[in-house]
């Protein structure tokens, strides 16, 4: 079953790709990606890894909507017709080509015999001295907190930093309408 649910999710996510590709309206595109976020997040989800979901139901879907809608009530919502840029084209297709040759020799999602598996004594550790060594009840936050504090640190500066800049973007486009408007 839960086969059959990942299937349809990479399904879904295939489609909407094509489909926002294929949109000529900004507005479908960025309600589109929200969209896309949230199966994304629902992907996730049924991978056990709902730490990621939950970033990604917050970050995807949530604060890059709003965020793209916020850009877009400054725009117009019809896209520009551009010749196609075929060198661009080329350049996604290998780049995508690559990072699926990259993962053919990946373990199979859940294998036992996965290398995550196979370091029995850093997950005992973890599991049975966190408590003692950091006194915090839940495992996750011990672990993302203290063990991997200085790499939360550095996700967190760099969601962070791109917020300031596009809140930066985002001001400065709206203080020259207003010097446009005031002449």
């Amino acid at each position: 079953m839960p086969e059959l649910i990942n299937i349809a999710l990479l399904t879904f996510l295939v489609v909407i790709s094509v489909v926002i590709i294929r949109a000529k309206d900004v507005f479908t595109a960025v309600m589109l990606s929200g969209i896309f976020s949230l199966l994304c997040a629902g992907l996730f989800t049924v991978m056990d890894a709902v730490d990621v979901a939950f970033t990604e139901a917050a970050v995807g879907a949530g604060v890059s909507t709003v965020l793209m809608l916020a850009a877009l009530s400054m725009t117009t919502s019809q896209e520009k017709e551009r010749p196609t840029n075929w060198g661009a084209l080329v350049v996604a297709v290998l780049t995508g080509a690559l990072l699926v040759y990259g993962t053919l020799d990946m373990p199979k999602y859940g294998d036992p015999a996965a290398p995550v598996h196979t370091h029995e004594q850093v997950a005992k550790r973890y599991v049975e001295t966190s408590l003692v060594e950091i006194d915090v009840p839940n495992m996750v936050t011990s672990l993302l907190a203290s063990y991997r504090g200085f790499d939360t640190l550095g996700e967190t500066t760099v969601v962070l930093t791109a917020c300031i800049g596009v809140l930066l973007l985002l001001g400065g486009r709206r203080r020259e309408e207003d010097e446009h408007e005031g002449s």
